[in-house]
């Protein structure tokens, strides 16, 4: 269970977060956001699922975990692989074999040997995302942790169907925030259209505050593939400049809707984003989604603030670039507790 901190306090928000890691570089960069923020306390990954079934993708998301928990140093200096952290992923709908960034798993080092192993050789090796997350919040403190997804909504969408879940998450989830779609209204966004019933279950029945992060704020504030050999060269071998690198031929800037909905879910209040008045989110058939003003509506999207693109672009440099910090724990001697 989540313990309180000294005094009776509540430790960091715990951050349960679902991305298309296999499809989206700025789901990636999130998990390395995340590792930063963790480092330094600010919030705590109480969970980590990917979006779409396959065991590319969740094999990636368990080369990410593992390189953050900082535990073993692999051949030829990477940070290896061993990880006590479970990957959640949905089960059913079409299977996603070759996501692009997986890629990255085929990388060897010159005498042959993989920069990359995951743990993970079949998909049973992976927990449902949509238990996983649902396990992990009951675990938490009241209203002290927030889903951030970034990625089809198949999972955390059937999440609502599970015995004893729409409690938990009303007593334990703060919000959602979801970077999908465009807002107030725009083109349909590529993780709505992959799973287009997910996405309107979600809108329609989540039960707590819901903030939407559309593309266009992942335009306006995307991540300086700058930093990407100038903050990331500290790893001989660095997933995250792999997957970048992998993902578009250098030097892009890549939009990051993904940084921003992780950024706000752990600083809701510092003024960061503007946000817009209460109001309804409807998925359409053809996967766009509009925003409906309401006092009653439980629905908001972030607006990007151009005051603060710069402070922005520092913070995501700083955060995604940390380095693995492993802590002493309650593991084994000598392992460091899970992120």
């Amino acid at each position: 269970m989540q313990a309180r901190g000294r005094g009776g306090a509540k430790p960091p928000i715990g951050i349960a977060l679902d991305g298309d890691f296999g499809n989206r570089i700025d789901a990636v960069l999130a998990l390395a956001m995340m590792n930063g923020f963790a480092s330094k306390m600010e919030a705590r990954r109480i969970s980590l699922s990917v979006s779409r079934p396959g065991l590319k993708g969740a094999q990636l998301a368990d080369v990410l975990s593992a390189f953050y928990a900082g535990r073993a140093i692999a051949p030829g200096g990477g940070v290896g692989v061993i990880t006590e952290g479970m990957v959640g992923m949905p089960e059913g709908g079409p299977a996603d074999e070759k996501p692009p960034l997986a890629a990255i798993l085929s990388k060897k080092y010159e005498d042959g040997t993989p920069a990359y192993t995951s743990t993970f050789t079949q998909l049973r090796d992976t927990a449902e995302n949509a238990v996983l997350i649902r396990n992990m919040l009951q675990a938490q403190n009241d209203e002290n942790a927030n889903i951030v997804l970034a990625g089809p909504a198949t999972g955390v969408a059937k999440l609502l169907t599970l015995y004893g879940a729409h409690a938990h998450i009303v007593a334990k989830c703060k919000q959602l925030v979801v970077a999908v779609g465009a807002y107030p209204a725009g083109p349909a966004e590529s993780s709505i259209k992959a799973d287009v019933a997910a996405a309107k279950k979600l809108f329609a029945e989540w039960p707590t505050a819901l903030v939407a992060v559309g593309s266009e704020v992942g335009a306006a504030l995307p991540y300086p593939g700058a930093s990407i050999e100038a903050d990331l060269s500290w790893s001989p071998n660095h997933p995250i400049a792999d997957a970048y690198k992998i993902y578009k031929p250098m030097p892009y800037d890549a939009p990051a809707p993904a940084l921003a909905a992780l950024l706000y879910a752990v600083h809701p209040d510092d003024g960061y984003f503007k946000l817009s008045d209460p109001g309804t989110i409807t998925v359409l058939d053809d996967g766009r989604t509009q925003f409906a003003p309401g006092a009653n509506g439980k629905h908001r999207y972030l607006i990007a603030d151009p005051a603060q693109t710069e402070k922005i672009t520092q913070l995501y440099k700083d955060m995604v670039s940390a380095k693995p910090v492993p802590r002493a724990g309650r593991g084994r001697a000598g392992e460091p507790d899970p992120l």
